[in-house]
């Protein structure tokens, strides 16, 4: 998933990667492409993980990854960090979720479980001031059940939001028009269709 991202982030986009599984994007980017990362603890041309002597325990992303820094790095406030993120500064973002919607809305931060720790960071402010939004998410939960629903039940980060979901069955794109289908992996359009109760069209 994450080199799939990585193929359709366009050359000098900046970008901020989520925590967990869009992290691992930083890794796939082409060397040369000029696309800047952002992380909102406060830095931009973040370079790949840090990995043996890399690692310098004060170079982190905002998921405390140790991470490189490439020529030409800034630091900045968080404050700062966040104008970038609300001010439409930031071309493209790739978050993790546990729904989203037919429609693009996005739930990321809180299943509403009365036992879960609800832990926001700044997803909802990059929902709404990135310019593209890309979601990677297993397809569905470990129980089987969808994360691409008609609707979301999980309260929500977002509305309309979101772009294009990467997930480990397919990729889809969110229109005006419905949910396309762009790849496939191992399954069918057909099968698809089947276990999941969104409309889906083909490309």
């Amino acid at each position: 998933m994450a080199a799939l991202v990585a193929r359709d982030i366009a050359p000098g986009s900046y970008v901020n990667l989520g925590i967990g599984q869009p992290t691992l994007v930083a890794d796939h980017l082409p060397a040369g492409a000029g696309i800047v990362l952002h992380t909102e603890n406060g830095m931009l041309n973040m370079g790949p993980a840090a990995v043996g002597d890399q690692i310098d325990p004060d170079l982190t992303n905002a998921g405390k990854i140790p991470v490189t820094e490439l020529p030409g790095s800034a630091y900045f406030h968080h404050a700062d960090s966040f104008a970038m993120m609300r001010g439409g500064h930031l071309d493209v973002c790739v978050m993790g979720a546990f729904q989203v919607s037919a429609n693009g809305d996005l739930a990321n931060w809180h299943t509403g479980d009365p036992d879960a720790i609800p832990a926001v960071g700044g997803a909802m402010d990059l929902a709404v001031g990135a310019k593209s939004v890309y979601v990677m998410m297993t397809l569905f939960t470990k129980r089987g059940e969808p994360k691409l629903v008609p609707e979301c039940t999980y309260p929500l980060t977002g509305l309309k939001c979101v772009d294009r979901v990467y997930t480990d069955q397919a990729t889809f794109l969110i229109t005006d028009a419905g949910v396309i289908v762009r790849d496939t992996f191992g399954i069918t359009f057909e099968e698809l269709s089947d276990r999941l109760d969104v409309p889906l069209l083909r490309p």
